[in-house]
């Protein structure tokens, strides 16, 4: 552990002139730059967590001065938060509050809200009140690693006594929220007396089980007495396992055994969650860091894994504890479930494992639902971290940005935990108080219970990703919500479309001819996301010549790149959506999957001197509808999309004004040759994959996307 102090006076200095430039004050400013300083060292903070305030004021509808207390506001994070993300809210209204015994979560929500200056601003932080109460001009909150180890010790206020002496306020542990506040401030004015009388100044306030807050007149206090309480926390640890987290959908360095076990594990999970009316479909994150490894070889894991969060704020993300599954079996190279006995033997006892899992968190609910009053509605009862010996901690999530959040989360548990251990005993808050928080609904809140968009929770494969149909297809479904991987022979282009499509993105550079690299990018895929639900293959090319005369070489090109390519990427889709079957009888249990085609007008209404393209293209579509024949049982569909005349590799500008010179038409006339008139886009075509992905039970179709061609129409 190596927290360091990263102020810059030139950097504060560029903060505030930057900003000054949209009207920001010089408080908000520097509240800005500490705050994301806090942010994004992991060992401080992680997603969302912490928050931290700077009293000011601001001027009026009048051109009065107001006084306003600028804090951190719901949904924004300390690593990219804005001046906006520090609503102002009337600091003495809040301050008046103190007054009160007893404040419902209800009335403390709406009393912020109505004290905001701008009332579009998101809710403030649930402990908005505690900075309130608190004199200071700035204040900082964190959860870092180093001083949860002390926090969540059994003696854990003599401990962080003798360690800080009175230079810090200590606080029993108390939910966030208005009696928490209350607490803290009590604590801190009794602190304040203590500390005058020691000779010494307060500078901060270590919430037991919770975190550790600092404060001071500048923002560059604030934050440097942060940063020497978390240093003097990790003297007092020594050595210990360092929270350093890798970036997200990179491929693990085990990536291998994980593109076997995670399509496996997430099969398992969603036949679990088809019996429990609970999502299906989740997306993974594998971490095996030197710290994940650590933790899930340790012989202490099952009692560890039992005692609880590293502080209550992480619960919404990881469930009380993590699934503890057995260490991998020994396989010999690529062996799939079907013949592998011991493969089949770990998926079972997973299968064993997670279903007591789901009724331990059950019989956990039904417990402490009956000790506040039974009024809690029961959330779902899947783990969201998994750890799997030899093989790293696994993380669950909506889309791949929540996975890595759960996977960061878990890897800090890991670190708060071995700290702790190192020297004594990992006692974090009890369960009670662990349910408490989980199902607070200002927590829930974080989580965003909106409308997922249509294929959230979906990996969609688009090969040919680098080209225009193909990247277009790719952004349609990172539209809907979808995590998209592009597979493309120019690694760049697949590159550049994946940014397109969303920072969790991924491109490869893959050639669908060579089974091998189709293989390898399979497995990157699975080891990286945990599975695939969606393949559009659209890669291809066109041969051109008289089929009489047309070289054998030629006509073999086509069909290696518009035939066999789709077939080596078929094979290796179905063989992961098999996977992630798990051979259940039980098609509404399954995951199934789906095989787009990007068939094309040639198979059916096939045009002079294309020969070579137009019959690997008619094999394509027979290729689909066997695949849609054999495969449905196993709830995979396959479907195909026939367009004609988009622009794109295949049909550029140079072949479009050629075809139109050869017809004695305009450009415009050449493309608009159909029965509406109208030029066919790439968007059109992607729109149309889209619309095939949500047609639940749709398969072996061929949907004709061309403006209307009468001579390729299907009946």
């Amino acid at each position: 552990m190596t927290c360091q102090n990263r102020w810059s006076d030139a950097e504060a200095q560029a903060a505030i002139k930057s900003y000054a430039a949209q009207d920001v004050s010089e408080d908000l400013a520097l509240r800005t730059y500490t705050a994301r300083l806090l942010g994004s060292d992991p060992q401080l903070v992680l997603h969302g967590g912490g928050n931290t305030s700077v009293k000011t004021s601001c001027i009026g509808l009048f051109g009065d001065h107001i006084p306003v207390l600028c804090v951190k506001g719901s949904g924004w994070d300390l690593s990219t938060i804005e001046p906006a993300g520090h609503p102002a809210v009337r600091l003495e209204n809040l301050q008046a509050l103190r007054d009160l015994s007893a404040l419902s979560d209800e009335d403390m929500v709406a009393a912020q809200r109505s004290n905001l200056i701008d009332p579009s601003s998101p809710n403030p932080s649930v402990e908005a009140l505690l900075h309130a109460f608190l004199p200071s001009k700035f204040v900082d909150h964190t959860h870092a690693v180093a001083v949860l180890a002390l926090a969540d010790q059994p003696d854990a206020q003599q401990i962080c006594r003798e360690l800080y002496g009175r230079r810090v306020a200590i606080v029993p542990y108390v939910m966030p929220g208005f009696q928490l506040a209350l607490a803290a401030i009590k604590a801190y004015e009794q602190a304040e007396v203590e500390a005058a009388q020691a000779g010494v100044e307060l500078e901060g306030m270590v919430l037991l089980k919770h975190g550790l807050f600092s404060f001071g007149p500048t923002a560059q206090q604030s934050y440097e007495r942060m940063i020497n309480l978390v240093r003097k926390a990790e003297e007092r640890l020594g050595e210990t396992p360092t929270l350093c987290l890798p970036p997200p959908t990179n491929p693990a360095p085990k990536k291998n055994i994980a593109a076997i076990l995670l399509p496996l594990l997430r099969g398992a999970l969603a036949q679990s969650a088809a019996v429990h009316n609970a999502p299906q479909r989740w997306l993974m994150e594998l971490r095996s860091t030197p710290l994940a490894l650590q933790l899930v070889n340790d012989i202490h894991l099952q009692d560890w894994s039992r005692r609880g969060v590293a502080t209550p704020d992480h619960v919404i993300r990881t469930k009380p504890w993590p699934l503890i599954l057995k260490k991998p079996p020994q396989l010999q190279g690529d062996e799939a479930i079907e013949s592998c006995h011991v493969l089949e033997e770990w998926l079972h006892s997973a299968k064993l494992a997670l279903e007591k899992y789901i009724n331990s968190y059950q019989d956990y609910f039904e417990r402490q639902n009956a000790r506040v009053g039974s009024h809690k509605q029961h959330l779902d009862p899947l783990p969201r971290l998994i750890a799997i010996p030899e093989l790293g901690l696994v993380g669950l999530g909506r889309s791949t940005a929540e996975a890595n959040v759960t996977a960061d989360i878990g890897e800090a548990w890991a670190a708060t935990l071995m700290a702790a251990e190192s020297v004594g005993r990992f006692q974090p808050v009890n369960e009670a108080d662990t349910f408490e928080m989980e199902y607070w609904s200002l927590e829930q809140a974080k989580l965003g219970k909106g409308k997922e968009a249509p294929l959230a929770r979906h990996v969609v494969l688009v090969t040919g990703g680098g080209g225009g149909i193909g990247a277009a297809i790719a952004l349609a479904f990172a539209k809907q919500g979808a995590q998209v991987v592009v597979l493309d022979k120019n690694g760049e282009a697949a590159t550049t479309t994946a940014k397109e499509c969303g920072s969790s993105a991924l491109g490869l550079k893959c050639d669908l001819t060579n089974a091998s690299e189709v293989h390898d990018a399979f497995t990157t895929i699975a080891a990286c996301f945990g599975g695939l639900d969606i393949v559009v293959s659209n890669a291809g090319a066109a041969w051109s010549g008289d089929i009489a005369t047309l070289p054998e070489s030629k006509l073999r090109a086509s069909f290696e790149l518009n035939l066999f390519a789709h077939q080596h990427v078929a094979q290796a889709a179905v063989r992961l959506f098999r996977a992630q079957g798990n051979r259940t009888t039980e098609t509404s249990k399954s995951l199934g999957g789906q095989l787009l085609f990007n068939v094309s007008k040639q198979a059916l209404n096939p045009g002079p001197g294309f020969g070579a393209y137009g019959i690997a293209k008619a094999a394509l579509l027979a290729l689909m509808k066997q695949y849609a024949l054999e495969e449905g049982p196993s709830s995979i569909r396959c479907n195909a999309i026939n367009a004609d005349r988009i622009r794109s590799g295949l049909l550029d500008q140079a072949m479009i004004r050629e075809r139109a010179e050869a017809r004695g038409i305009s450009e415009a006339n050449y493309m608009g040759g159909n029965l509406l008139g109208a030029e066919v886009r790439a968007s059109d075509v992607a729109n149309a994959f889209v619309a095939l992905a949500l047609m639940p039970r749709t398969t072996g179709a061929l949907l004709t996307v061309d403006g209307g061609n009468v001579a390729a129409m299907v009946r």
